[in-house]
């Protein structure tokens, strides 16, 4: 082997292994966001198994969350952590346990070999032995994929060849990519608002040199906002809720764009303008509050004279007032 071959053979060991970790660290932060909206807005996933599963669930069900860490055992070597993005069980007529990742990376069979290990962990787990029989259940696993590629199926399957007979089901796919803005508040698929982007990623480079593009693009996530702040009047999503998802988008896009400044900086300040307004508005609110348990405490004026000097519903002052007098 010749020298500039040796060099070239090391330097693309090398370039494979830092591309490996780079590629790791960027499926963290988006492994983590999407972990961060499940844990922190639970009830945003409903909607989402409502539409992968086919379910018809109201958003009333109880969640329970379960350890994402399992351990899988492995033959002749150290156990291997395994770390999940979602275990959990919705309480519905029947109880029933849901599993679903988080993926970026190119569909290459991997992940659903790791999928399986996680699931049969999560049934171990939950595993019943009675007079010698272990009866496990499997959960209900899905994959949400953030970028789609010409080799990415609509389902993953699981054929398990047993002593007994075969067993097969499919594991369904939700592609980020398919759904337009109009299909994700239709559907009210909130939690997919973090990776909207991924829909703009092969355009970064004409939004980040025409500044028509990226002007296009910023009104479409202006618009998110304005109906982010919609649902909130409405009582749709609650004021945590909503900064959460502005918050993860603005983590997400800040990754994503990260060799387009013109796009990072462009949206990015949109939302990060919003995450400021939102926090101004919430002290504003509190400051009007403490002035109107101000009033209420000197007893001189009416619920509804407080509600229109504070900006103040009559709703909200009526609920302090009966917090005074608790």
């Amino acid at each position: 082997m010749k020298c500039c071959t040796v060099l070239e053979f090391a330097m693309k060991k090398w370039y494979d292994k830092t591309t490996k970790r780079k590629d790791s660290y960027m499926a963290n932060i988006y492994d983590g966001a999407f972990r961060t909206i499940l844990n922190d807005c639970r009830k945003l996933i409903i909607p989402v198994i409502n539409e992968t599963f086919g379910e018809t669930y109201t958003g009333q069900e109880e969640i329970q969350f379960f350890p994402n860490e399992h351990f899988i055992n492995q033959q002749d070597e150290a156990d291997k952590e395994r770390i999940t993005d979602t275990n959990f069980t919705v309480f519905g007529m029947t109880p029933k346990k849901y599993h679903i990742e988080c993926e970026s990376s190119l569909p290459d069979g991997r992940i659903t070999i790791r999928l399986f290990e996680y699931d049969a962990q999560i049934a171990l787990d939950d595993g019943e032995v009675t007079e010698e029989t272990l009866t496990v259940t499997f959960p209900n696993t899905a994959v949400l994929y953030l970028r789609t590629y010409k080799k990415t199926s609509d389902k993953m399957k699981y054929v398990i060849i047993t002593p007994g007979g075969t067993v097969q089901y499919d594991v369904p796919i939700m592609k980020v990519q398919k759904y337009s803005l109009d299909n994700i508040f239709e559907k009210h698929l909130l939690m997919l608002i973090p990776f909207y982007i991924f829909s703009h990623e092969n355009s970064f480079q004409e939004y980040n040199s025409n500044e028509q593009k990226l002007a296009e693009l910023k009104a479409e996530y202006q618009e998110i906002l304005d109906r982010l702040d919609k649902l909130e009047q409405q009582g749709v999503i609650g004021a945590f809720d909503k900064r959460t998802i502005i918050e993860l988008s603005g983590d997400v896009i800040k990754e994503i764009a990260q060799k387009y400044e013109n796009v990072q900086k462009g949206v990015g300040d949109i939302m990060g303008g919003a995450l400021i307004e939102t926090s101004a508005r919430k002290l504003k609110n509190e400051a009007n509050k403490e002035t109107a348990i101000r009033m209420i405490k000197r007893g001189k004026m009416t619920i509804e004279e407080i509600a229109e000097d504070t900006g103040l519903s009559v709703a909200e002052v009526e609920q302090l007032a009966g917090l005074q007098t608790v």
